[in-house]
């Protein structure tokens, strides 16, 4: 995903974050990062007040160690074992998973999991985009459109527990304005203010055709 997705994700994980804070009397959150990697995109200035334990789920060891968001972390293939025995019944506030839940061959096991080992009002939050890796996603991912994949994610939930609320996002940031082109008047008396503008707003072009991203949000 592009830099925008990615900003999208952050602020959007910031909003959450935050509310649940708040909800839990401002105690600390634990965070599980499924299908982790070198990055959680979690934002960093909540690291100290907000986040009590953050720990990921992921397939490589290199990566996982790489990343300085988590506390902790174990390598398992989720599609080889879904159980995630090693944590206790309602040890999480948080569950993010960030573009591989098309890639999950055992989503009700998964989600069921999930359910399990989120505390009451915990929050699972399931982001993807419109690019996979073809040869990993599943079939039924690749040949629906970002409305029926967020139809499929959705029905994992609804299928696996018995979870109070789900709810389908497009919580990509609004586009940024293109900024007003010189007059006739200015380019002639300054050419560089024509060359700037057409740079700026080539890259505010291209920050607004980007990636969308989605998030379905399950609440325990």
């Amino acid at each position: 995903i592009d830099d925008r997705a990615i900003e999208s994700l952050t602020a959007y994980y910031r909003e959450e974050i935050t509310s649940l804070y708040e909800q839990r009397g401002q105690q600390k959150l634990n965070i599980l990062d499924l299908c982790s990697s070198w990055i959680s995109h979690l934002p960093t200035e909540l690291e100290d007040t907000h986040y009590g334990l953050t720990v990921g789920v992921g397939m490589n060891e290199e990566e996982l160690s790489s990343n300085k968001q988590l506390y902790m972390h174990y390598t398992q293939n989720l599609n080889i074992n879904p159980s995630l025995e090693q944590f206790e019944d309602n040890s999480f506030d948080i569950i993010t998973n960030v573009v591989s839940v098309d890639y999950l061959t055992k989503p009700k096991e998964i989600f069921e999991e999930m359910h399990r080992i989120l505390r009451p009002g915990g929050i699972a939050l399931m982001s993807f985009s419109n690019r996979c890796f073809p040869s990993k996603a599943i079939a039924m991912w690749l040949q629906a459109d970002d409305i029926e994949r967020l139809t499929i994610v959705a029905s994992y939930y609804h299928y696996s527990a018995d979870w109070s609320s789900i709810e389908a996002l497009d919580i990509k940031m609004p586009p940024v304005q293109t900024p007003d082109r010189p007059s006739f008047g200015e380019i002639m008396s300054n050419p560089s203010k024509a060359f700037a503008w057409a740079n700026t707003a080539s890259a505010v072009a291209k920050m607004n055709s980007g990636d969308p991203m989605f998030v379905v949000k399950g609440v325990k």
